[in-house]
């Protein structure tokens, strides 16, 4: 199966609609509606349900959906991981949130600087949740992602799972309490990493999401850790007793050979256990 087809299927899918896709691929709706004819026939099934009004993906394209994201993925990542191979200076990408290491980073590249296997690191700074698209495009040789994440076409190693705390205004109700409970907060425990997603969307970096805090316009759940390392004027941290903790991995591309990435998982694992 060549990689153009399945480019012109995962753009349908996406759009729901011949034309949008079209535009975005940059050619016109008939030969898009013919290279998709031509991929069912070759696969034998019904990607796609027609109708004059609506496109919606069948049970077989919904399946070929997922995989022909992480087939394009592999492709794209394949030539980026070629071209750096290339590089007259080889690097390790390491990506991560801002402010998401639970105060890992600076020991955990200390320690894998002594290692023999070790290459000079570049710290890929990105947004919540991104990481895993990272690894799978490329983009990063390993990532440090809080629980959970999608982990297709990863490994992922567990480092740290420590409490949750609320960060409250100082004149907030609730900071005179020692500890809240999620009810206290409106939630259920099912609910927090949506919320959690929520909150992380209001602020680029921990900086910013804690002025909104001080300025009561929010009231974010974070990983323990961040009460020692941010402590703030004007903002108050009480755990939150039922909620479930904040874990923190270390994650790669399962095939990953790289000996480099390996020392960095490593350091990562004792570092943590440290």
């Amino acid at each position: 199966m060549e990689s153009r087809p399945l480019r012109y299927f995962v753009a349908v899918a996406e759009e729901l609609n011949f034309a949008r896709a079209a535009g975005r691929l940059g050619i016109s709706p008939p030969p898009l509606s013919r290279a998709i004819r031509r991929l069912e026939t070759e696969l034998g099934v019904t990607l796609f349900e027609r109708t004059t009004h609506s496109v919606t993906l069948t049970p077989a394209g919904e399946v070929l959906l997922s995989q022909a994201r992480i087939a394009l993925d592999a492709l794209e990542a394949a030539g980026r991981r070629a071209r750096r191979a290339a590089a007259s200076e080889t690097k390790l990408i390491l990506a991560m949130k801002a402010d998401g290491d639970a105060g890992l980073l600076e020991p955990l590249l200390k320690r894998y600087a002594a290692d023999p296997a070790a290459l000079p690191v570049t710290v890929r700074l990105c947004g919540w949740r991104e990481q895993p698209r990272l690894l799978r495009r490329g983009e990063a040789d390993a990532a440090l992602v809080h629980e959970p994440f999608d982990r297709t076409g990863l490994d992922a190693e567990t480092l740290v799972s420590e409490p949750r705390v609320a960060a409250l205004p100082a004149d907030h109700p609730l900071a005179a309490r020692d500890s809240l409970a999620l009810a206290d907060l409106g939630l259920r425990p099912d609910e927090l990493d949506g919320y959690v997603d929520g909150i992380r969307g209001k602020g680029r970096d921990l900086a910013q999401l804690l002025t909104l805090v001080g300025l009561g316009d929010t009231v974010p759940v974070l990983p323990a850790s961040v009460a020692d390392r941010y402590p703030r004027p004007g903002v108050v941290y009480r755990e939150v007793l039922d909620a479930p903790p904040a874990t923190l991995a270390i994650a790669w591309p399962q095939q990953s050979r790289s000996t480099a990435t390996a020392a960095l998982v490593r350091a990562a694992m004792t570092e943590a256990g440290a």
